[in-house]
């Protein structure tokens, strides 16, 4: 009998491309060396601080939580009230949702695939550029993909026309993934009016929203990061949003995020919920507690939440201040890129070749993904000159 072998059988696969950059960049060793690919904010020193109110509801946690017990599948019912409110806000939205707390924002997503893939038929619509792990997430559990052109990094516009015409052809029921503020990659926004129109064509057409909420509070105010989504919520029938805390929170490596539902009865949510639950049990069991129960312990006092707003502003205004600061630069060597200033969140999408990639690693120490996707929060201001020029020589 031939015998059958496990691990050779298995593909080969590539490290992740921004996993294996992260290694290339800490084995560098020049001093004056500069991370833009991670997508992690940093401070003005280079660092990715613990938020003074996530210290505050460690401490609390510290003081008085109990035990470690689990927590069972659909997580911490007070950090998803709590989100809820919190994300969402008090309106008629509110009343229409329930959710789960999942292990960071890719297991919201996963989740949602997982349900949306119950129909093998659907067809999910993706606008590129995305984020890279969108494709897998969804290819991987079988949904069939359609992609539209959303920016042009060349131009740095927004394609609203082909977005909508994208949506105009979908089929009632099929998906479409939209990213509720700070676009990763391009950091592009849309306007109210382009809003309107996808929540008119959602209504119209019978297609659900999958809003991927990743940045809240990091582009124009946590409240208004919520607007567009709102509007489309508003009008669908049904809908899936993932949110990720490790942005708003920096609660990076505690892996803490939410999926939730919207739907027009107590029947179908519960539905959702269980669903959502069978999913996390047959995959992840159930979330982590640790990240769940700081963002409770924040959100539900007074002072910690304040704390926290005050944070997340701070947070804001630096990277502001730094896209504006690059913005000016840059547009020095192609005026186009004065857009960057008015983009929104960590991320922007710059017109350089992976050739110009590597050039930029091996000879002046910038990294960044062979996209040009770059993280502004790893910029600091005084940084701001050399990487400009560095990058505005090769357009």
């Amino acid at each position: 009998m031939t015998k059958q072998y496990l691990l050779a059988g298995l593909p080969d696969r590539k490290p992740d491309p921004l996993l294996a950059l992260l290694k290339k960049f800490a084995s560098n060793e020049r001093l004056d060396k500069i991370d833009l690919g991670v997508g992690v904010y940093r401070d003005g020193t280079g660092r990715t601080p613990v938020m003074a109110a996530v210290k505050s509801a460690e401490h609390h946690l510290w003081e008085t939580q109990d035990t470690k017990s689990y927590i069972g599948p659909e997580g911490d019912p007070s950090f998803v009230s709590l989100l809820t409110h919190e994300v969402f806000g008090e309106g008629t939205v509110t009343e229409k949702l329930a959710g789960v707390q999942t292990p960071g924002g890719t297991a919201a997503l996963r989740l949602s695939a997982e349900i949306l893939a119950h129909d093998k038929d659907r067809t999910i619509w993706i606008g590129t550029p995305t984020w890279a792990n969108h494709n897998a997430i969804f290819g991987t559990v079988g949904l069939s993909i359609k992609t539209y052109r959303f920016f042009d990094p060349r131009s740095q516009a927004v394609h609203v026309d082909e977005m909508l015409s994208a949506f105009e052809s979908a089929q009632s029921g099929d998906a479409i993934l939209l990213h509720a503020s700070c676009h990763n990659p391009t950091g592009a926004a849309i306007s109210k009016e382009a809003w309107s129109a996808i929540a008119e064509v959602v209504a119209r057409k019978g297609l659900i929203p999958l809003f991927d909420n990743a940045y809240q509070g990091l582009g124009r105010g946590f409240v208004q990061d919520a607007e567009g989504m709102l509007i489309v919520l508003n009008a669908a029938d049904e809908a899936i949003v993932a949110i990720s805390c490790s942005k708003s929170f920096s609660l990076y490596r505690e892996r803490t995020g939410a999926a939730f539902v919207l739907g027009n009865s107590a029947t179908d949510l519960n539905k959702g919920v269980a669903n959502f639950a069978y999913h996390a049990r047959a995959s992840y069991s159930m979330p982590p507690a640790h990240g769940a129960a700081i963002v409770a312990a924040v959100l539900g006092d007074p002072g910690r939440r304040k704390l926290w707003i005050d944070e997340l502003a701070s947070m804001r205004s630096r990277v502001s201040e730094i896209r504006t600061a690059l913005a000016d630069r840059l547009s020095i060597y192609a005026p186009r890129l004065s857009a960057v200033a008015g983009q929104e969140g960590m991320f922007s999408l710059l017109p350089v070749t992976p050739e110009n990639v590597t050039h930029l690693r091996e000879v002046h120490g910038i990294y960044m993904p062979d996209s040009g996707r770059v993280n502004l929060a790893g910029l600091r201001i005084e940084q701001v000159d050399l990487a400009s020029q560095a990058i505005g020589e090769l357009l």
